[in-house]
């Protein structure tokens, strides 16, 4: 896996979406990288605003690719306040955006992106772990 820590978080949004983006194990299409971009943006933002009070804490971010099945592995990794997204109820897209409640988009669009999302909590730490399969 590649992987990077950065510490402390605040206001490294970009820098961490832009390391896991030039990751080696994203493949080269253009489709298939507005999707992962999205999804990383989405999952980091939502580390650096609400793990840690005030952005000072670490996020480690990393990728990995399974040469044999074509399945990308984007994980992050963080000691923030235990928070699992995946129980948020999904926004009703139904909806006009004056009617829907702020907040949950986000992580639906993600679900939406990426084959899998699983999150956990281990060993004091936030582990979110999305994958995608990029050919095949």
């Amino acid at each position: 896996m590649t992987k990077k820590r950065f510490n402390p978080i605040k206001d490294k949004s970009s820098e961490i979406i832009e390391f896991l983006m030039s990751s080696p194990d994203i493949p080269d299409d253009e489709v298939l990288q507005f999707k992962l971009r999205l999804s990383i943006e989405e999952a980091v933002e939502n580390v650096v605003r609400y793990a840690y009070d005030g952005g000072i804490g670490w996020l480690e971010a990393g990728t990995s690719l399974d040469q044999d099945s074509l399945v990308l592995t984007i994980e992050l990794r963080d000691a923030g306040v235990p928070f699992n997204p995946l129980e948020k109820e999904d926004p009703d897209v139904t909806l006009s955006a004056d009617e829907r409640k702020i907040g949950g988009l986000g992580i639906f669009l993600c679900k939406k992106m990426m084959d899998s999302i699983e999150y956990r909590y281990k060993d004091g730490n936030n582990v979110l772990t999305m994958t995608k399969k990029v050919q095949g």
